[in-house]
């Protein structure tokens, strides 16, 4: 038997009290499927926002990206650790892997920041990323609305991996910290340069014991390269730092430079210009996703695929010719 939903109200009064149940609960209804699923996960969201108070200074969005094993929730939960205790109450929105055959996560993050985890004012939850592109999981968004009605002053959205998609994850953050492993360069670590561009902060991590030479040589590297890249919009100059997660060295100076990237951008107004094109980002990728998703319900738009689909398969007609027919069926004007 299945235990009935909380009432609209209990929701928005538990999220607004920050109850880790019920902000749990609300952002498993964002990401769920099933369509009357969504239609309460955008009703507790409008109220929440209607009772947001313009005044109240934002939360910063950051997102953390590296490539495998360079140590981003080590990383994560040592950054946490010392918000945490700095008064500062961090949430983390961990993006799993899904498998492209099983469709399965590993969902680990909890087990893999245990004293963040452990810690009352933080929160963390793994989500899968699906088939979602830029190592996002496709409600991110509404969870990082969720997560800032709770009270969260600081999200940090790790992302997948690196990717080429990895755009959207920036497309949803203030901040993006990009991890790095001691090595000679990004050529050795399989990261296009348009991501090293996309950073406001790179940080070459697993700096201790043997590899602080190579990480210092790592730094040196990015430093000059920083140089030839294009100017941001933000007119941030990127910052190249080396911390060590694992004994907790580079923390304090990372957090003041993240201070400064903040203090920078909201002064010269790119804080809330970027926001905006958030808003605008989001609003688009809504629509594509919901038109998408009627468009290959629509009944005559079925039937058609059923028809063209064999032929395409068999190689008598262009994939190109059998989607114009397809979309051909609906007219919008």
């Amino acid at each position: 038997m299945r235990r009935s939903l909380p009432s609209l109200e209990q929701f928005v009064q538990g999220i607004r009290a920050s109850d880790r149940v019920l902000l749990g609960q609300a952002i498993t209804l964002a990401e769920s499927a099933r369509e009357d699923h969504q239609e309460i996960s955008r009703e507790i969201i409008r109220q929440l926002l209607l009772q947001t108070d313009a005044s109240q200074a934002p939360a910063l969005r950051i997102a953390v990206t590296g490539a495998p094993g360079v140590g981003k929730s080590t990383f994560i939960e040592a950054l946490g650790m010392y918000l945490v205790e700095g008064g500062k109450r961090p949430a983390v929105l961990a993006i799993d892997p899904s498998s492209a055959i099983s469709g399965g996560s590993i969902l680990g993050d909890k087990t893999r920041m245990e004293r963040l985890s452990a810690s009352e004012k933080a929160f963390i939850r793994p989500s899968p990323s699906g088939d979602s592109l830029g190592g996002v999981a496709r409600k991110t968004r509404e969870a990082i609305l969720l997560v800032e009605a709770a009270g969260f002053d600081t999200v940090i959205v790790e992302t997948v991996g690196v990717g080429q998609s990895e755009i959207a994850a920036q497309r949803m953050t203030d901040l993006f910290l990009l991890l790095l492993l001691p090595g000679a360069g990004d050529e050795l670590q399989g990261i296009k340069r348009g991501i090293v561009e996309m950073a406001d902060l790179l940080v070459v991590n697993k700096s201790d014991g043997e590899r602080v030479k190579l990480a210092n040589q790592a730094r040196a590297h990015y430093l000059n390269a920083a140089h030839l890249f294009p100017p941001k919009p933000s007119a941030w100059t990127p910052r190249v730092m080396a911390c060590s997660a694992l004994e907790n060295t580079g923390i304090v100076e990372l957090w003041a430079s993240i201070q400064e990237f903040k203090d920078h951008v909201m002064h010269n107004g790119f804080f809330q210009e970027n926001r905006r094109q958030q808003a605008q980002y989001w609003l688009e990728d809504a629509l594509e996703a919901g038109l998408k998703a009627k468009f290959f319900k629509h009944p005559g738009v079925q039937a058609k695929l059923a028809e063209l689909e064999p032929e395409v398969l068999a190689g008598r007609m262009s994939p190109t010719d059998a989607a114009a027919r397809v979309i051909g069926l609906l007219v919008i004007g």
